[in-house]
């Protein structure tokens, strides 16, 4: 057996024990995986800086380091997101529907794990925590590789967080890691059938768009992030401006972040001078239609066709002007990925039409994409924002990480 082949093999192991230990057991993991997280967050902060100055020496761009970064700050949340998932109800066990049948059998559906859960992402640490520890609640093993560029880091903290886990009895094999990053590595979990239940890419889009095609394994796509702003004419144009800037400008480099701005033309001079000076700030650059350009003039460059469908991950925008909310609906649904999407406008009709028409997994009205996130939906924290239509779409929790199995009490009935 391979390395990785041995590795599925524990991780299926530790899920028969895993998905029978009963909540009590998973939280006091949860509450062991936030302890050593705060008393040794000094080691895993050490950790991270080595994956930080490696990636400065290799031209990683800032939008891209501060994905990678690791803070003080940003440890205590994702320890707060740990004991918040530990305070959410147990989907385990859960009997979501009971009938009794013409014939006495009494029916019933529970909630159950999926099982060996195996995740492809790239260059967020915290991911791997979060990841770790929805699995862990929701009764499942993962087995995760992570991207080069935060191996320190990612080493670091699964091992602590399986030290967490021998010190509540349960397999450290309940999460594990890949320890090699080799395209090799990700096409051999990508076929680990025998072993793995189910596959989750979490990062851009080449990676989705790879897994999603070469895997055998079941795939669960998420993450792929062109998501628009559209300023209708019956806008707040101020709030419009804040609410691009938010999305555009607060963390460009996440899969929420707006990549494109649609603009109704009878507003567009107003908006854009109300914009203009937030957008400046972080000097982003605008690349758009004939249209905006005209009145945009030397501040903006042309767009090519690419740029419609470009997930940036940086301070540049796309900029379009369009007749109406129609267009931007066509538009959208055109070129969207499935992601998040938003309408600002104070007329109520409009926004129903967009919530409608528009197809993707979160649709706003007169707020931010960047609240496309699992802590910010009540989920503690996400494994993924899924983009399909199938089993989970929109940002993943404890829910979207079961599945049933039908349980049938008798009385010697036969067929």
């Amino acid at each position: 057996m391979t390395q990785l082949q041995v590795q599925g093999a524990a991780a299926k192991a530790a899920s028969r024990i895993l998905a029978t230990a009963g909540t009590a057991k998973k939280n006091a993991a949860l509450e062991a995986i936030a302890q050593i997280l705060t008393q040794r967050q000094d080691q895993w902060l050490a950790a991270n800086q080595q994956d930080l100055e490696a990636a400065q020496r290799a031209g990683m761009r800032s939008a891209m380091l501060d994905r990678l970064k690791l803070t003080q700050a940003r440890v205590a949340g994702i320890v707060d997101g740990v004991r918040q998932v530990a305070a959410l109800p147990d989907p385990i066990g859960r009997v979501d529907r009971m009938e009794t049948r013409p014939n006495g059998l009494v029916i019933g559906r529970r909630r159950v794990p999926l099982g060996v859960i195996a995740m492809i992402y790239e260059a967020r640490p915290n991911v791997t925590v979060d990841a770790a520890v929805l699995c862990l609640k929701s009764g499942n093993v993962c087995i995760l590789r992570g991207g080069k560029e935060a191996i320190h880091s990612n080493r670091t903290v699964v091992e602590l967080m399986r030290q967490a886990l021998r010190s509540v009895g349960l397999p450290e094999d309940c999460i594990s890691l890949v320890q090699e990053t080799s395209r090799e590595s990700a096409a051999e979990l990508m076929h680990l059938n025998e072993f793995v239940d189910v596959l989750i890419p979490r990062g851009g889009a080449g990676l989705i768009r790879t897994v999603a095609k070469e895997a055998s394994v079941p795939v669960i796509r998420t993450g792929e992030g062109v998501c628009h702003v559209y300023v209708d004419s019956a806008a707040d144009l101020d709030m419009a401006a804040q609410i691009l800037y938010n999305a555009k400008c607060s963390r460009p480099s996440v899969c929420n972040a707006v990549e494109c701005v649609l603009i109704a033309q009878d507003v567009a001079e107003p908006f854009l001078e109300k914009a203009l000076p937030l957008l400046d700030q972080h000097h982003v650059e605008l690349r758009c239609d004939p249209e905006a350009l005209a009145l945009l003039g030397q501040r903006g460059v042309p767009a090519t066709q690419a740029d419609w469908d470009a997930e940036y991950d940086d301070y540049i925008l796309a900029v379009r002007l369009v007749q109406d909310a129609e267009e931007a609906i066509s538009f959208i649904n055109a070129h969207g990925t499935g992601h998040s999407e938003c309408i600002v406008t104070s007329n109520y009709f409009t926004a129903q039409r967009f919530l409608d028409a528009v197809d993707a997994a979160a649709v706003y009205v007169n707020a931010s994409t960047r609240f496309t996130d699992g802590g910010e939906f009540g989920l503690g924290a996400e494994i993924g924002i899924s983009t399909q239509k199938m089993h989970a779409r929109g940002p993943m929790g404890l829910e979207e990480l079961t599945s049933c199995k039908y349980i049938i009490y008798g009385e010697g009935q036969v067929r």
